[in-house]
């Protein structure tokens, strides 16, 4: 049993299974209020929840560092207090995995806020991202690095090496799009433009769907309740988001292409 100074790992995989379960729940009422309401407000949508409680500005650096982090600190949290943490007992196959997530937010939370020019969040989008944020990667670091030991045939597993390869595809697309996005607008210019190239040909959102198949790869190489709640929150969160995208390019853009699809090539 894992002690720690700060958690009490008593009956963990009932806490992880529990609070993957409530996740998956909670994605449904996310995905139906995101398409009723409206997407997360911050960005382009920044100035929509402004009638709610919470919805005061907070500064757009601060405010994405403040939602991003704690996927880097709570599992160095877990790690740096579990007692009977044994780093060399961890299987290759679960530093891997675990690779994945921590690499995606050493991303996400140490690089991306100084490459963006980032616009205010309202205060209500940070705390909520904040808590989603903490408790998944409290289960993610949970479910690789204490609960589920992988052995060295799971690389050999189809689900582990198309997982793989899918989460190392979306995590190139979505860093190459969020690229092209960065420099759609020469110095000085401001504004939107119709993004061009790549999977932007097909969609209007290529970063969001590169983030998607990203964690529906993780969830397929991890296996576990976890990671699926994850990618099923991720699509929940994301695709409304996209649709509103989506439409008010055809809405502002006269010429915006008609074959293109909001989030899923050919699909959606």
């Amino acid at each position: 049993m894992f002690q720690s100074a700060f958690f009490n790992y008593n009956h963990l995989d009932g806490i992880v299974y529990s609070i993957s379960l409530f996740i998956l729940v909670l994605s449904l009422l996310v995905f139906v209020l995101l398409l009723v309401l409206t997407p997360a407000p911050y960005g382009r949508y920044h100035n929509d929840l402004k009638k709610f409680i919470l919805s005061g500005d907070i500064n757009g650096f601060i405010g994405w560092v403040v939602m991003e982090s704690p996927n880097i600190l709570v599992p160095l949290l877990i790690l740096i207090t579990c007692e009977d943490f044994n780093f060399a007992s961890i299987p290759s196959a679960n530093w891997l995995l675990f690779g994945m997530f921590i690499t995606h937010y050493s991303h996400r939370s140490l690089i991306y806020p100084f490459l963006q020019k980032n616009k205010p969040h309202t205060t209500i989008t940070v705390l909520s991202a904040f808590l989603y944020c903490s408790t998944n990667a409290f289960i993610q670091s949970c479910s690789l690095m204490i609960l589920h030991k992988y052995d060295s045939d799971w690389f050999q597993h189809p689900t582990t090496i198309l997982g793989t390869v899918l989460w190392g595809f979306g995590f190139f697309t979505n860093l190459y799009s969020d690229y092209q996005l960065r420099n759609l607008r020469k110095p000085g210019e401001t504004g939107y433009k119709i993004p061009q190239g790549f999977l932007f040909n097909f969609v209007s959102c290529a970063n969001y769907f590169g983030e998607v198949v990203e964690w529906i790869g993780y969830a397929l190489a991890t296996y576990n309740i976890a990671g699926l709640s994850f990618a099923v929150f991720t699509f929940a969160n994301l695709v409304p988001r996209a649709l509103k995208h989506h439409q008010y390019y055809k809405e502002k853009f006269d010429n915006y292409p008609i074959s293109r699809k909001a989030v899923i090539p050919f699909i959606l």
